[in-house]
């Protein structure tokens, strides 16, 4: 069983300290995503489970077995770079075999694996070519199959769609989600793209700054974020923050006041808050599209994203600026107008003064 279990696992530079405490269960068969921003750790981490970097303290488990200490060519990881790293002057299937041959495998065997991963990867009319004819997508492809053709308990990828444009991002993206229902494999992928977090992700892994600020499914990340930070990095465009005051604790439906006076209500426990406690409001823009609700806001509009079937707009509200609301893309929406934002009190999110959110139920 290729499970994958960090305790305490802490990596130093020096003196700073870079990954603190991290404690991680990934169980067999996940395609688990670690994901947040630039410098927050997250291919450190990945690193450290490749056995390319070593742990200061703590330790690492590969399916059940202690690999802290052990080489990195030992531990039954593969690992996808963010640039290929293929050899220019060896073919696709040369390229695919490399690490086999190095490891003395019979060639019929190696023809066989290199065989079944290139009919996988739809790359089996181009297993003669070099690397330089290949489009980006494809190199992704050879490099993916490099790993597949090992057999590996985990497979491991560090930003591998990043050189790629759009287009082939999204085609990448349903092909790695195809190819880990069809290896039934413990996948491990490390993006800042939060859009590929939640399409390929079963289970989500967010970082900031070496810490770990929340693990759970997709969708419980976007519809339970535990903090401001979750909240605002899980969903595209990024949820709408306004900062309040609470004027009336409630065990469900709790009224604040923004700073431009307007009173609003929201789902949340706040019964252990004071009145006048200081709070954060989140509200993502996909919920403001209805014309009913329970408190009402305006949006002095400045910029119209037009996207065909969906109108971004962004403007003033609250005094807050690039508040953003989501409406269809049929709708009339005039510049520099005045339009009214419904607000259900059931789609808003309330954070204490520290940024934890408080519960909706």
């Amino acid at each position: 069983m290729a499970t994958v279990e960090l305790k305490k696992a802490v990596k130093r530079f020096g003196s700073v300290e870079v990954i603190h405490g991290v404690d991680l269960q990934l169980a067999h068969g996940e395609f688990v995503v670690f994901v947040g921003p630039s410098g927050c750790g997250k291919s450190t981490l990945l690193r450290m489970i490749a056995g390319l970097e070593e742990l200061s303290d703590g330790e690492i488990y590969i399916g059940g077995t202690d690999v802290t200490n052990v080489a990195a060519v030992d531990r039954g990881i593969a690992m996808v770079f963010q640039s290929y790293a293929l050899y220019p002057h060896m073919s696709v299937a040369e390229n695919m075999s490399f690490g086999l041959r190095m490891n003395g495998v019979d060639k019929q065997v190696i023809e066989e694996k290199v065989a079944k991963a290139a009919d996988t990867l739809q790359l089996s009319e181009l297993l003669d070519r070099k690397p330089k004819n290949l489009s980006g997508g494809q190199r992704q492809r050879v490099a993916i199959g490099r790993a597949i053709v090992r057999d590996p308990k985990v497979f491991l990828f560090d930003e591998p769609l990043s050189n790629l444009d759009a287009e082939l991002r999204v085609e990448m993206r349903l092909q790695i989600a195809k190819l880990h229902q069809q290896l039934d494999s413990t996948m491990i992928y490390v993006t800042h793209d939060q859009v590929e977090a939640m399409t390929m992700a079963d289970k989500i892994v967010v970082l900031r700054a070496g810490h770990v600020e929340q693990v759970g499914s997709p969708l419980e990340l976007y519809h339970h974020p535990a903090n401001l930070f979750v909240a605002g990095f899980i969903g595209s465009p990024k949820m709408n923050f306004l900062e309040a005051t609470i004027t009336q604790p409630s065990a469900n439906r709790t009224e604040v006041q923004l700073a431009d006076g307007t009173r609003v209500i929201v789902a949340a426990n706040t019964e252990n808050a004071s009145t006048g406690s200081k709070a954060t409001i989140g509200m993502r823009p996909e919920d403001l599209s209805g014309s009913d609700g329970d408190s009402k806001l305006t949006l002095k509009v400045d910029v119209l994203e037009q996207l065909g079937g969906t109108t971004f707009v962004y403007g003033k509200c609250a005094g807050v600026e690039n508040f953003v609301v989501e409406r269809p893309g049929s709708e009339t929406i005039v510049m520099n107008a005045d339009l009214s934002v419904s607000i259900n009190a059931d789609r808003c999110y309330l954070f204490d003064d520290k940024g934890l959110a408080f519960s909706r139920e």
